[in-house]
């Protein structure tokens, strides 16, 4: 009988940690970190395909979203579960467009520094163009124009328009597999 009294307890005390660790995962992916897996070309060659990494959902929430910032937004569609990773480049209230491979914002030329010099020049000597023209966007009070760093190879607010703060579910990346790739993306 004593035996038997030592294994309940050890199933109610296995049970006990289960139930502990599935809580404490899911406070964290709810409210702190989201894991993301990188799904696509449209960032590289910031982030590449299948890195590994973890995305803050609270500096989404908490923290202001700023020009240049990495963030996970949903996917737009009604009924859509997709996340993209892109980089926000206008923020509410202002204009953007593009003309001859240059981005404006209030009729002003930006500087991208995060853009990589050599991929970027091998684009346009392919291509003719490495940011394709795109006619001026004004954005909402809540509108932020959001783009991926690969501009050959991305679908982002060039095509699907602004995105909205709710859509913006987390805020910079820490990719932590592969080894070699290991970084934070702000």
């Amino acid at each position: 009988m004593e035996k038997k009294n030592d294994t309940v307890k050890e199933l109610l005390s296995l049970l006990k940690v289960f139930v502990i660790s599935f809580a404490c995962f899911w406070l964290i992916t709810k409210f702190l970190f989201n894991p993301i897996i990188i799904d696509g070309m449209s960032m590289y060659p910031t982030l590449h395909e299948d890195d590994l990494g973890i995305a803050s959902i609270f500096s989404a929430k908490h923290l202001e979203i700023e020009r240049f910032d990495i963030v996970i937004v949903n996917d737009k569609a009604e009924n859509s579960k997709d996340h993209w990773v892109k980089r926000v480049i206008g923020l509410p209230g202002e204009t953007i467009s593009c003309m001859d491979d240059v981005v404006y914002i209030n009729g002003e030329p930006i500087e991208e520094p995060f853009l990589d010099t050599e991929y970027a020049n091998t684009q346009r000597e392919n291509l003719g163009f490495f940011t394709s023209d795109f006619d001026e966007v004004t954005l909402g009070e809540d509108e932020y124009f959001v783009m991926g760093d690969n501009r050959t190879n991305s679908t982002d607010s060039r095509n699907l328009g602004p995105f909205t703060r709710d859509n913006i579910t987390c805020k910079d990346v820490l990719i932590y597999y592969p080894f070699s790739n290991f970084k934070l993306v702000k």
